[in-house]
């Protein structure tokens, strides 16, 4: 009998340098979500992506530059959502209502990717691209702020801290939400919305601390 033939596995076709560079990207992004920036190694990218180490140091210089990669990205594309909400116009309501929902939105369908965003660069955190990016969207809030502000008789000047007041709840809440699933989206964004606009529809112009007794039981 003749010696039958081998069967060969045909060679994987050769990625170009584009589709390498978005499959290393792909490839961080999930490492990156599963265990943050510091535990993650470019060992282990290369290895998760089938590559060797100077791969990946050829196509972003280390892992600082490929995690940059994925944050721009990021921040991005959730920026660009929560941009169109609020370019939406409206009721005033309806945006705060509208921006909530935006983020929530997010975080169900990029959920790894808004787990990079506050793992690494959490809310409370000065500076960061997630704090920039939430810096951003309070200046475009504050811009709606002012001129419902001075519709009210409420001082314009205040819009400014009513604007980071305003989207920390919302960012905070976010983040609990990514956690907790529950309840459903639909709801947090009607609870953040029952509380953020009832209470910008029932302020005064000139708020003052309550008197605060002293002694025990406080």
């Amino acid at each position: 009998m003749g010696r039958m033939a081998r069967s060969k596995t045909p060679p994987r076709p050769r990625m170009t340098g584009h589709e390498r560079r978005e499959q290393l990207v792909a490839v961080a992004r999930a490492l990156f979500a599963e265990k943050g920036f510091e535990p993650t190694s470019v060992e282990e990218i290369a290895a998760r992506a089938e590559v060797s180490k100077p791969v990946v140091y050829e196509h972003f210089g280390g892992k600082e530059g490929i995690y940059a990669v994925v944050v721009d990205r990021e921040v991005e594309a959730l920026s660009a959502r929560l941009a169109t909400s609020l370019r939406s116009g409206g009721h005033p309501k309806r945006i705060v209502e509208r921006t909530a929902l935006t983020l929530l939105d997010y975080i169900e369908e990029n959920e790894d990717g808004f787990r990079i965003l506050v793992r690494d660069s959490p809310v409370a955190q000065a500076t960061g691209p997630f704090s920039s990016m939430l810096g951003d969207i309070a200046g475009r809030v504050e811009s709606l702020l002012r001129d419902e502000f001075a519709a009210h008789n409420l001082d314009p000047e205040t819009a400014t801290l009513y604007a980071q007041m305003l989207v920390g709840m919302i960012a905070f809440t976010g983040q609990w939400w990514l956690e907790e699933r529950t309840p459903a989206k639909e709801q947090v964004a009607a609870h953040l919305t029952n509380l953020g606009w009832n209470g910008l529809r029932g302020m005064v112009r000139d708020p003052k601390i309550s008197a605060v007794p002293s002694g025990p039981g406080l």
